[in-house]
């Protein structure tokens, strides 16, 4: 028989009793991280700083050239066209290719300026990284950076004094005049540093490593940076060898610290004592061949020596 009674009242289950017993992870166990996707703006930022790059490497060789076209006319249409001889050892030509230095560099800081503030919309030094290191005071860092610029200074003069090898090119700019002499320290103390912390281990380094990690970025940067100078100083491989530590010293500087300011100093101390040497040793060994190979390291056994001769004529 069928009963017409109403069927017992079932308490139906909660959502929770309901639902799927929730799976427990065990503490020692993480989820694998989600793959990261390399955002199209990053490979951007990597593109714009190659433009940068080559663009300063093509003003090298145009804007000092242009700088020096207006006297190079006139020699022409005075005396006719020179021989090539001629032109490798007129004196005026060449202070004024080493000065065309100057407006290149500032070229170049506009160029930086334009593309990587976008006109001015972002902070210039932050977005480069050029501030002082959280983890140390100015004080410990612009210490340590001096201390570590003479140590490279110590080291090339070893590598210079043991390996030897010929005048570079820039020793025969330097050696044509004295006007020469100035332009070339000018250059690379109030510039050089500068613009070329700001290319290479501000523009290239801070855009590789988003894309490439902080190994690949050094080595690239530093490759880079090593290369550009190889024309300069091409018969000389013991400058080339100096050129790239500092290359590789200055990169690492700016990769484990975070700033731009420690590579910065270190290249400013490296290169300011260098101008030094470059513009006082006419006067303190006057008929005396001195090679002042920029990175002029080979003049430093040099320097106490000639000082004190020097003091000694003038007392």
């Amino acid at each position: 028989m069928i009963s017409k009674e109403p069927s017992q009242h079932v308490t139906p289950l909660s959502e929770d009793q309901a639902g799927f017993p929730e799976q427990v992870v065990p503490a020692h166990l993480t989820p694998p991280p989600a793959p990261q996707t390399m955002s199209p703006g990053a490979w951007f930022e990597v593109a714009k700083a190659f433009v940068v790059w080559f663009l300063s490497v093509v003003m090298l060789a145009v804007v000092p050239l242009s700088v020096a076209l207006p006297y190079l006319i006139y020699q022409i249409a005075k005396f006719g066209p020179p021989r090539p001889e001629a032109l490798t050892e007129d004196k005026t030509l060449i202070f004024l290719s080493i000065l065309g230095v100057l407006p290149t560099h500032v070229l170049t800081l506009a160029l930086i300026w334009l593309l990587f503030t976008e006109g001015g919309t972002r902070p210039f030094l932050k977005t480069l990284g050029f501030q002082w290191p959280a983890a140390a005071s100015p004080t410990v860092v612009s210490l340590l950076c001096v201390l570590l610029a003479l140590a490279l200074l110590g080291i090339g003069l070893g590598v210079t004094t043991l390996w030897g090898g010929n005048k570079t090119q820039l020793d025969l700019l330097v050696e044509s005049s004295m006007a020469s002499r100035v332009a070339t320290a000018l250059v690379a103390v109030l510039t050089a540093p500068l613009v070329e912390e700001f290319i290479y281990r501000g523009v290239l380094y801070s855009a590789l490593e988003r894309v490439a990690g902080r190994v690949i970025s050094v080595v690239l940067v530093s490759l880079l940076f090593a290369g550009v100078h190889v024309f300069q100083y091409s018969n000389n491989i013991a400058v080339i060898v100096v050129i790239t530590l500092l290359s590789f010293t200055l990169s690492l500087a700016r990769a484990y610290t975070g700033s731009l300011v420690p590579p910065f100093l270190i290249h400013l101390v490296f290169n300011g004592i260098q101008a030094v040497i470059i513009l006082v040793t006419p006067f303190i060994q006057k008929g005396e061949e001195v090679t002042p190979t920029t990175p002029g390291l080979d003049l430093g056994h040099h320097l106490f020596e000639a000082i004190s001769v020097y003091v000694c004529r003038m007392t």
